[in-house]
């Protein structure tokens, strides 16, 4: 009996997705829930599991095709043989000796071909983001313990045992004797070439999405600086206590999020948003915190970050780094936010003008730390300061309003004393 798979709900607002890659291939043994193909949507990679157990029948869509929720993209056949077997069988007879074969992700030439057929058929089992770790390290996933949901792999998994490969390697002997270099030949001319590279489907939101902030929107950026100082003498005084009891490393982030979640207060606007001709006022903060991924920028939220200790915004900002880095961001993750935080320092950003993600009414820039010059009692002296800049939304938030806002991030940094008072 054939069973049809098809595209799950994929979240609120998300009617349709991409099917950026195929993991199992006509004829594969497929268990029940696990997955056969991996979705691209406008936020978000999904996988697609099967429900139930069988053989991959058919592949009723192509890859890059777009699929509608609820749509029929497989079939599988729950009585089924997997041809897989027979094929290595037919293989092996035609070319015993496996000759002209490289065994998949293998670093041993003489490895035999069955072995690299079972790599290939585990590999495709894998999440897009360490199957493509996996290739780019050459290591054998079969051969890795995960450490991921059920034992799964990650692409930290894929990395350590690359890294472990790497220092057990032994080193080569030098040779005896170097031979003599060939004569230099004639370098051909340059070759100009060009690539043309369909922008992904997240990459394609976030371009619509940028540029209909910047037509709707009356944005408005201004600037200020904050001493650093008081920040990180409490950083590196609290450190290894605050990890030891909490188990997470206390960064920069934490502050900053409890900074905004008390100046909000002061100045509710700027954690508000406009729909239609209502400004909608929150009374809790749903930060959304701009993370790299490796198909772009992507923003989880930390909701009710207002509430929480700087324990509690640490880990979470932590697990979804992780999360975006092995493309497991959920669509509930990264939508509701009502300010956004985007931390360009860490890529060396001295100075930036943000963009709203609608449609919150405001973006806070964080930009790199560095020494410079500051006057302190009459005296110039060197502080390590970082330069903010505050985007806003002008139709909702007035240039006082916005200014205020920022000062009291920058007091509140300074003196991180009033984040424990309320102040």
């Amino acid at each position: 009996m054939a069973t049809d798979v098809q595209v799950p709900a994929l979240g609120e607002s998300i009617t349709e997705g991409t099917l950026a890659e195929w993991l199992k291939k006509p004829g594969e043994a497929v268990a029940q829930d696990e997955p056969i193909a991996s979705l691209e949507t406008d936020k978000v990679s999904v996988e697609v599991p099967s429900p139930v157990a069988g053989v991959m029948a058919e592949q009723l869509v192509k890859e890059g095709d777009t699929v509608a929720v609820g749509a029929a993209i497989a079939r599988i056949d729950e009585g089924g043989t997997a041809a897989a077997p027979a094929k290595a069988a037919a293989e092996a007879a035609t070319n015993p000796a496996g000759a002209g074969e490289t065994p998949a992700l293998k670093g041993d030439s003489t490895a035999p071909v069955a072995e690299a057929d079972a790599d290939e058929d585990h590999i495709t089992t894998l999440s897009p983001a360490v199957r493509r770790a996996v290739l780019e390290y050459h290591v054998d996933p079969s051969k890795i313990q995960g450490t991921g949901k059920d034992g799964r792999l990650t692409k930290d998994d894929v990395i350590a045992a690359a890294q472990g490969q790497k220092a057990e390697a032994p080193q080569a002997k030098a040779p005896a004797a170097i031979p003599p270099s060939p004569a230099p030949q004639a370098r051909a001319p340059a070759e100009r070439r060009e690539e043309r590279v369909k922008m992904s489907r997240v990459r394609q939101t976030i371009a619509k999405r940028l540029k209909d902030a910047q037509n709707t929107a009356a944005m408005l950026t201004t600037f200020n600086d904050v001493d650093m100082s008081a920040v990180i003498d409490a950083r590196t005084r609290y450190k290894d206590l605050f990890e030891k009891k909490h188990g997470i490393r206390l960064g920069f982030m934490g502050f900053f999020v409890k900074a905004c979640a008390l100046a909000a207060k002061d100045v509710p606007s700027v954690n508000a948003s406009l729909e239609g001709d209502e400004i909608v006022y929150h009374d809790y903060l749903d930060v959304s915190v701009a993370v790299s991924a490796p198909k772009g920028l992507v923003v989880p939220v930390v909701r009710d970050a207002d509430r929480m200790s700087f324990a509690e915004i640490e880990k979470t900002i932590a697990a979804y780094g992780k999360k975006a880095k092995e493309g497991t961001l959920t669509v509930d993750e990264m939508t509701g936010g009502t300010f956004t935080i985007s931390n360009g320092g860490v890529f060396g950003s001295l100075l930036s003008t943000p963009i709203i993600n609608p449609p919150q009414s405001a973006v806070l820039g964080m930009h790199r730390i560095e020494e410079r010059p500051v006057v302190k009692d009459g005296q110039i002296v060197a502080r390590p300061m970082m330069y903010l800049a505050l985007s806003y939304d002008h139709r909702i938030i007035d240039g006082r309003e916005a200014v205020t806002f920022l000062v009291r991030v920058k007091e509140a940094i300074e003196d991180p004393t009033r984040l424990l008072i309320d102040l």
